[in-house]
Formats: C-alpha cells, sequence, structure tokens
C-alpha cells in the first residue's frame, strides 16, 4: 500500500502495523516519481489531498482514503466507472466545526462587530437597536445535512436552549437532540422549514443536486430576522442572490466560512456587509485530529478485509461536476 500522509513516524508506524502484512511504503506527497512507481503496485493508497488522474489509472488500486472531509473534488464520475473505493476523514474535525457555526451565530446574535468596533472606540453605551436583539435561546436552528458536523450542530443547538429541524437527504429516524427530522428522499420539499427558522446552519456535501441549494427562493422564504451559516461549501449558496438577500434585508446577517471562489476577491460586496462574518476556510483543530483520522483509517482496514462498507465512502449520489451549467 502506499501513503503520502505526513504524520508522525509513531503515527505512521501504526499505520503500518495496520495493514501488516501488506507492504506499507511512504513516500512524500511532492515525490511524483516515488508515487508514480509505488502506484504500479499499490492496491490500496492513503493519501493528503483528493485523488487523481494518477489514481485512476493505477492498474491494482482498489481503495483511496483522502485524509480530508470534503471529498467534493474526489466525486468524479470515472470513480465508480472504475469501480474505486473512495473514503474520507469526515468527522475528525465535527466538534470544532460545530462550534465554529455557533461562533458564527453568536456574534451576529450578539453583534460582535458592533460592540468590537465600541470597545477600540472606548466607548461604554449601546448600539442603536440592541434592545431589539435576541440571544440563541428559544429559537429555532434548521440544519440542512446531517452527517457528522451537523450531528455536533443538533447538539450544541439543544444545548443552547434551541428547537431543532434538520433536512438531510436520507430518511432516519429522529435523534434525541432533533425536533423535526425531514428528509428529500422521504418526499419531504425543501425549504419547507425555512420560514420557521431562525438560524440555519448548512452542513451538507456539495453534489450536483445541492449546488445553488440556496437562492433567490429560499432567501425569499426565510425570516428578515433569520441568520445563514455556511460551514460546507460556497457553491450550495448562490453568492449572488445572498448579496442581494442581504441589501434588500430579506434576511438579517450571514456567517461565511466558505465561499465562491476562493480565495474571496477583495472586491466582493460580502467584505462590506455589517452583518456578514467571514472566515477564511479555516477552523481551529481539536486537539486530537491526527489520532481521529487514524481511527477511521483502521477500522476501514478492518473493513476492507472483511468486505464491509466502509466509513465515509463516497457514492454515485455524491457526484459533483465542476462548471456544470443550470
Amino acid at each position: 500500500m502506499l501513503s503520502t500522509l505526513m504524520f508522525e513516524p509513531d503515527q505512521l508506524e501504526r499505520l503500518r502495523r495496520a495493514f501488516a502484512p501488506a507492504e506499507f511504503v511512504h513516500v512524500a506527497p511532492w515525490d511524483d516519481a516515488g508515487i508514480a512507481r509505488a502506484l504500479e503496485h499499490a492496491d490500496v493508497a492513503v493519501i493528503t489531498g483528493d485523488l487523481d488522474e494518477r489514481y485512476l489509472a493505477a492498474p491494482r488500486l482498489g481503495w483511496v482514503h483522502c485524509d480530508h472531509s470534503g471529498l467534493t473534488r474526489s466525486a468524479r464520475p470515472e470513480v465508480f466507472e472504475r469501480g474505486l473505493i473512495v473514503t474520507g476523514s469526515a468527522g475528525r474535525s465535527a466538534p470544532a466545526l460545530a462550534q465554529h457555526g455557533f461562533y458564527f451565530a453568536l456574534a451576529l446574535a450578539f453583534d460582535a462587530r458592533g460592540l468590537f468596533g465600541m470597545q477600540d472606540a472606548h466607548r461604554w453605551r449601546f448600539i442603536d437597536g440592541y434592545e431589539k436583539k435576541l440571544a440563541l435561546w428559544g429559537r429555532t436552528l434548521g440544519i440542512v445535512g446531517y452527517g457528522h458536523t451537523a450531528r455536533e450542530m443538533a447538539r450544541l443547538g439543544k444545548a443552547f436552549g434551541m428547537r431543532v429541524i434538520v433536512y438531510r437527504r436520507r430518511p432516519a429516524e429522529k435523534a434525541a437532540d432533533v425536533d423535526v427530522m425531514l428528509s428529500s428522499d422521504d418526499g419531504d420539499p425543501f425549504g419547507s422549514f425555512l420560514d420557521e427558522a431562525d438560524v440555519v446552519m448548512i452542513a451538507a456535501q456539495l453534489t450536483d443536486a445541492t449546488r445553488h441549494l440556496f437562492s433567490t427562493g429560499e432567501f425569499a422564504r426565510m425570516k428578515n430576522t433569520a441568520l445563514v451559516i455556511n460551514m460546507a461549501r460556497g457553491e450550495i449558496i448562490d453568492q449572488d442572490a445572498l448579496i442581494e438577500a442581504l441589501r434588500t434585508g430579506e434576511i438579517a446577517g450571514a456567517g461565511l466560512d466558505v465561499a465562491t471562489p476562493e480565495p474571496l476577491p477583495p472586491e466582493s460586496p460580502l467584505w462590506d456587509f455589517p452583518n456578514v462574518v467571514i472566515t477564511p476556510h479555516v477552523t481551529p483543530a481539536v486537539p486530537d485530529r491526527t489520532q481521529r483520522s487514524i481511527d477511521i483509517v483502521v477500522e476501514n482496514i478492518r473493513r476492507y478485509r472483511a468486505g464491509e462498507p466502509l466509513l465515509n465512502a463516497l457514492t454515485e449520489r455524491d457526484v459533483y461536476t465542476p462548471n456544470r451549467r443550470d
């Protein structure tokens, strides 16, 4: 097997032992020649980024694990035509990502930008209209998606005393942290919860089906006091429609860790809205993130050898076609 992971020696040794008795070949991710040689014989590859043509063309490769959570760039039709299993490390940073979502929610609900401005100006006074602001307690949280991060969002929403509505792809029993569970596979129309939600957090995969899931019609359905928070991928939101919704006051604010394109250009109007909080697609890590990645790979080694379904495996419903035209 081939690994391009830049882990510490003891962490790589754990993977080496887990893959034994298979030969474990470690190559730096920038060593193209070494990767090419290893792929002539490798059955499995555990890599730092997304797969590319080299992995699709490898003659013996059956499984590729990409050590990050969002597999949009790897969710290509050729993967399924080739019969390749592709997995990722979704879940390793879920608690931090969910907290990041609530960083946005709290910053917007409490007008952190306005308060910091008062602090910078050494002014002890109320911001105009602040008496009308509402905390998160008692409000409704709508979550789009129900993977690892969304589950942590639901748990935190309950901890903040919120009513939690989830909209997901596949049907599932309602979890303890969820008040209402909606599913597209059950025929629940997307947007049916938007008129109820005070905070909408997006934690879904970017696929052909979710591209521009939020556009003009969706923002029009939301309360003009509602917040939208995107912790997924920029293209799930029609960014032009978001800018217009913010400009006209159709929604009250947005928290964006992702954008289209990335980096967000300096001339984008999003930078200048006082009710928008932006982070550059970066979240503080959980202390054991690498160990969480290793745990996922080790469990998938067991499953791969046993012929069981692998954790975080791509399916044909996950396909995303870049530059697709609507």
